[in-house]
């Protein structure tokens, strides 16, 4: 069964009657929403994940968990599915960092924070989206070059914002 998705316009309300589908085409002017999460533990570490080597960018680390946001799904509510799918960490407070909005994708980028005490060893990796993780300092995080590394976004947050 296809994975729909709700439609939005540029600022972030949903079109009321037009529904996406993953892998179809989205017309000018029409955004599907994503979302997400990077991952701080309570001693300033930050979580990679490393992303399977069959899916684009395989291989490379990852800063969030995240994905589509499904049709009548909030961008909370997919921020929490998607971190607890790719990770196994069930949050309950997610801060709201920034958004983004990206005319080339056709997406609406919310991106979150998750600050967690949760035990370090305690990640699931979630089959066909990653295949490792490392906790990493922010000195590290900051060090990491575009070919290791594929979160720009959530990267430019840490950065700004000082996390």
């Amino acid at each position: 069964m296809a994975e729909l998705w709700d439609a939005y316009d540029k600022t972030w309300r949903k079109m009321k009657g037009l529904t996406l589908v993953r892998d179809e085409a989205i017309s000018d002017g029409v955004y599907h929403l994503v979302c997400d999460v990077a991952v701080k533990h309570r001693d300033g570490s930050y979580l990679l994940m490393q992303r399977d080597h069959r899916k684009p960018y395989g291989g490379m680390w990852e800063l969030s968990a995240g994905g589509s946001a499904l049709k009548g799904e909030t961008a909370f509510d997919c921020a929490v599915r998607e971190l607890r799918e790719e990770t196994g960490l069930s949050a309950v407070t997610l801060e709201e960092i920034g958004r983004v909005v990206s005319d080339a994708t056709h997406c609406l980028y919310g991106e979150y924070l998750c600050v967690t005490d949760c035990n370090k060893d305690a990640i699931v990796l979630q089959e066909g989206e990653t295949v490792d993780y490392r906790w990493v300092e922010r000195s590290v995080l900051l060090q990491m070059n575009r070919e290791e590394l594929v979160s720009e976004r959530m990267m430019k947050l840490i950065r700004e914002l000082k996390l």
